[in-house]
């Protein structure tokens, strides 16, 4: 496969899920990287709960049809092998981009592909004019905390959120204005 005119931000390269076979591969590739890392977090019963409902191929063709979702996958420039995923989707109403998900495989952390997706959405926003992005974070996650304040991301809120099933998200809502 040829990604010589996909976007390229430091070290990856950002391929755009388009195709059916590639939403399976992206659905699978959640599956693994949730498993890898939210147990430990949330637990295995609600980070099961949360692949089905938000990260399954059901919920990835959902959010593409219904919510404008756009994903890509992030490979690693030197020999495109895939290293995690991105998405989240525009909103004009705040003219802003909702990140949704960043999530890189357990191997490929600590390598800065968390960064040039950073730098990927930077651009798309000023590409598309939007004033800023902004992301949800676990309060728990002192890993992405610290790399998004690092990247300049301002903490604007703290929210609870009922997903069902007796689950709660709590999160910071993180903002970068560009």
């Amino acid at each position: 496969m040829s990604l010589e005119n996909t976007p390229r931000f430091g070290n990856a390269v950002f391929e755009p899920v388009v195709t059916p076979q590639q939403t399976e591969e992206l659905a699978r590739l959640a599956g693994t990287i949730w498993r890898e890392y939210w147990p430990a977090t949330i637990g295995a019963a609600q980070t099961e709960y949360m692949i089905e409902h938000f990260q399954s191929l059901a919920a990835i063709e959902r959010d593409i049809a219904e919510h404008a979702y756009e994903y890509w996958f992030v490979r690693a420039a030197d020999d495109e092998r895939i290293v995690g995923y991105t998405g989240g989707h525009v909103e004009p109403e705040t003219n802003r981009f909702f990140v949704s998900k960043i999530y890189l495989l357990a191997s490929e952390r600590g390598k800065h592909f968390a960064s040039a997706v950073i730098a990927f959405y930077e651009n798309l926003c000023r590409t598309r004019g939007l004033r800023a992005l902004y992301l949800t974070v676990n309060k728990h996650n002192e890993l992405g905390i610290r790399t998004y304040t690092a990247k300049g991301f301002e903490t604007i809120d703290a929210v609870e959120t009922d997903i069902g099933s007796g689950f709660i998200m709590d999160d910071y809502i993180m903002e970068k204005v560009v």
